[in-house]
């Protein structure tokens, strides 16, 4: 049931996946990672609550991420792993990487965009070893990762992460095929994670080792897990559940939209990162819909790709308001099921349940 991913042990195959803004810090992370899974801390303007961000968010994201992948590995007990999930599309991108890792984490996840080069930015802090790993929504994204890594940096993924159309977030699909799936037919997560295997076993056998790989989007439960580590995956990688635990580290009101959604509160929308995702129907997002959302007028140049002239409306102070609960000015990511998640829990009672599903599914 457990795996070992660069060294390092994993008792149980289930990842969190990391959500931000400040959705999924250090609490979330830690207590995900003290039940044996791998907790996830999302690197996306994670200092929006230190006294200076409003005059050097730059300095405050990195200096309160090194504190929390700290306090994180601390809560964690030395059970599982803690990870961050690094938007490749931020402008803070590389010094996230670095910051993280030189923090002590065990794992570094990139998506939102193509991490051609996390190999490199790892290799500058020597004295690291953390497992690294891309994001991926198919086999030719498996594979061109693979091939890049093996020509440039002479390696390869630790493990991947597949995240199939149903995922919450940004998402690695055409607005069309995001629609598509909302309306009830998404690419087969179980044809994706064939694609994916097939693009990936030359390089395991030219590294004489695995590269697991975990799925993601739609899994709704332990039993599911189950089926698709019996077509080849490692494990499963679970998020919008997550928010609906005491741990979480959004706040009250946050986890009561979610506890309150419909099947029919689910959009998909724009994101100024360039790429579709799925979020509630905030009024923010039927205000973008309408073209009456004001314009942007300040910009703290979080992403790389974003003019703030042209862009629907600021990612950043909408993501920081959904954490805070308002409802009227934020962006609330969540998965397809988010209309299935109807009960406040706690992590350990989450993992426990995923567990006994995948138990009972043998």
């Amino acid at each position: 049931m457990g795996l070992t991913i660069r060294g390092k042990h994993l008792p149980l195959p289930i990842l969190q996946g990391g959500m931000g803004v400040g959705v999924s810090l250090d609490r979330l992370a830690g207590a995900v990672a003290a039940c044996g899974g791998m907790g996830t801390i999302s690197t996306a303007v994670c200092g929006f609550d230190e006294p200076d961000f409003a005059t050097d968010p730059k300095g405050a994201n990195l200096r309160a991420l090194a504190a929390q992948v700290r306090r994180a590995k601390e809560l964690s007990h030395g059970a599982g792993l803690v990870a961050i999930n690094a938007m490749v599309a931020t402008t803070q991108y590389a010094e996230s990487v670095r910051t993280a890792l030189r923090a002590g984490v065990d794992a570094v996840v990139c998506g939102a965009g193509l991490p051609r080069d996390l190999p490199a930015i790892a290799a500058e802090v020597p004295e690291s070893d953390a497992a690294l790993a891309p994001v991926v929504s198919g086999g030719r994204a498996a594979g061109l990762i693979c091939r890049l890594w093996d020509k440039h940096h002479h390696r390869i993924p630790d493990f991947m992460v597949l995240e199939g159309p149903l995922a919450g977030g940004h998402l690695g699909f055409s607005k069309e095929e995001a629609r598509e799936a909302q309306a009830g037919n998404p690419k087969s997560l179980s044809d994706l994670l064939r694609e994916v295997l097939e693009a990936i076993a030359p390089y395991r056998d030219k590294y004489g080792r695995d590269i697991p790989v975990f799925v993601a989007g739609g899994i709704s439960d332990g039993a599911e897990m189950a089926r698709y580590m019996k077509e080849g995956a490692a494990g499963a990688q679970f998020a919008t559940r997550f928010i609906a635990t005491e741990e979480c580290d959004a706040s009250p009101a946050y986890k009561q939209r979610l506890l309150d959604a419909r099947d029919e509160d689910i959009a998909i929308v724009q994101s100024p990162v360039g790429l579709p995702g799925r979020a509630l129907r905030s009024p923010l997002i039927q205000r973008v819909e309408a073209g009456t959302q004001p314009a942007v007028e300040r910009c703290i140049k979080c992403l790389s790709a974003c003019d703030y002239k042209t862009a629907p409306y600021c990612i950043s102070r909408a993501l920081i308001a959904a954490v805070r609960g308002d409802w009227e000015n934020g962006l609330f990511f969540c998965g397809a099921g988010a209309g299935k998640v109807n009960r406040l829990s706690t992590v350990r009672a989450q993992m426990e349940q995923i567990m006994s599903e995948w138990r009972a599914a043998q």
